[in-house]
């Protein structure tokens, strides 16, 4: 909003040349995170005092950790202080006509509308379970797989009017149209390796990629401040790829595909940045209020479609390793504790607890020591998914 100001006062006062640093992507970025970063430090007390007086309390499991009890009755879905202080700042500082920023806002936005469903029952119905998993997934799949569809044509193109012009030469070939390199999968630490996908590869690629980071940082927030600083580092570092990806000079010199329009996620990952360091202001142990699904849901999908789109969704695995671990470690006790259910009788568990962060609490590891080397562990990851940018 504030670029397109900023150019049309410029062609009526050509004179005022300081409007020109609204063109500059980093200051945009900076401005972005600073922006949504006040915006919740002012507004979260209120925010907090609102789900009070609602009793908005989030349940606490009765076979969860002991020590959580006591977190019965806090605040919940602060998360939607978070996406109302990024799609606000977002709206402020970026281009709105540039297509990934909508995609990507959207995406956040719908997958935080699931979550805030999640969350509405169980606190109006007083169950920690909320929605259940099958139509949550049901409406994961949906938004996930039409922005993969949306974001198959997208990436090669440099307009919504050649989105749709390729999209229609794909019907008439009869669902056959191979994508250009820069849409296959790409492989850290070599030049120029990339595997081609297919249209119906990257489909899934992307469906699995957006619905999987979601649900990974869903299973992360489980510990105050847990998944938010996470969220924030891992932001951070994609939006250096998204600035390298959408610079012609800078993909080239890297050996990136280059992603026209993408370098304008610097400014939403800015404000991911910034959201999360406030809320992470009122999240820190022992929390004032807990993000819920709406938070966690619409995050995780956020920095999920960012990574499809700058092509780096196996550095986003390594860069949210924590995520990845947290996930793993869920669908591993599941499926052992059924496999030895079937076989003896009697279900067995790898982990103490699922997911990983209470396995760590049951081995005697205080919460914010597990928060905080988890924090450490997640900056060193994202430091090796930076050192791919040039090691190659």
């Amino acid at each position: 909003m504030l670029l397109t100001l900023a150019q049309w006062l410029l062609g009526i006062w050509p004179d005022y040349g300081f409007l020109r640093v609204f063109q500059y992507l980093t200051f945009r970025a900076v401005m972005a995170a600073m922006t949504a970063l006040l915006i919740g430090l002012v507004a979260g007390p209120a925010v907090i005092r609102k789900l009070v007086s609602l009793k908005i309390g989030q349940p606490i499991r009765g076979y969860g950790i002991e020590a959580h009890l006591s977190k019965s009755g806090t605040p919940t879905m602060g998360g939607v202080l978070i996406l109302l202080s990024i799609a606000f700042s977002t709206l402020l500082w970026d281009d709105l006509s540039n297509r990934f920023v909508w995609i990507v806002l959207m995406v956040t936005l719908g997958f935080g509308a699931i979550g805030w469903v999640d969350d509405w029952r169980k606190v109006v119905n007083k169950d920690p379970e909320g929605m259940p998993s099958k139509e949550k997934y049901l409406w994961q799949s949906l938004i996930g797989l039409l922005a993969a569809l949306y974001l198959v044509f997208s990436i090669s193109e440099v307009s919504n009017l050649r989105v749709l012009e390729l999209f229609y030469s794909w019907v008439r070939s009869g669902f056959d149209v191979n994508l250009p390199p820069k849409a296959g999968l790409l492989v850290p630490f070599f030049k120029e390796i990339s595997y081609p996908l297919g249209v119906f590869g990257f489909v899934v690629l992307t469906y699995l990629v957006i619905v999987g980071s979601s649900n990974a940082v869903n299973l992360t927030d489980g510990l105050d401040g847990l998944a938010i600083m996470p969220v924030v580092m891992v932001g951070s570092a994609l939006g250096v790829f998204a600035y390298a990806a959408g610079s012609a000079v800078y993909s080239k010199y890297l050996f990136l595909p280059h992603i026209p329009g993408a370098g304008e996620l610097v400014v939403f990952c800015g404000a991911i940045a910034g959201a999360g360091l406030a809320f992470l202001w009122f999240n820190t142990h022992p929390a004032q209020v807990f993000m819920g699904d709406v938070g966690a849901l619409g995050l995780g999908a956020a920095l999920g479609t960012i990574a499809v789109i700058v092509r780096q969704e196996i550095v986003l695995s390594i860069m949210g390793g924590i995520f990845v671990a947290e996930a793993l470690s869920v669908m591993l006790q599941v499926t052992y504790f059924k496999y030895t259910k079937r076989k003896y009788g009697e279900g067995r568990r790898i982990f103490k607890m699922a997911p990983l962060h209470h396995h760590f609490e049951k081995s005697g590891w205080k919460e914010t020591q597990v928060v905080v080397r988890f924090w450490i562990i997640t900056m060193l990851l994202c430091l090796v998914g930076l050192s791919t940018l040039k090691l190659r």
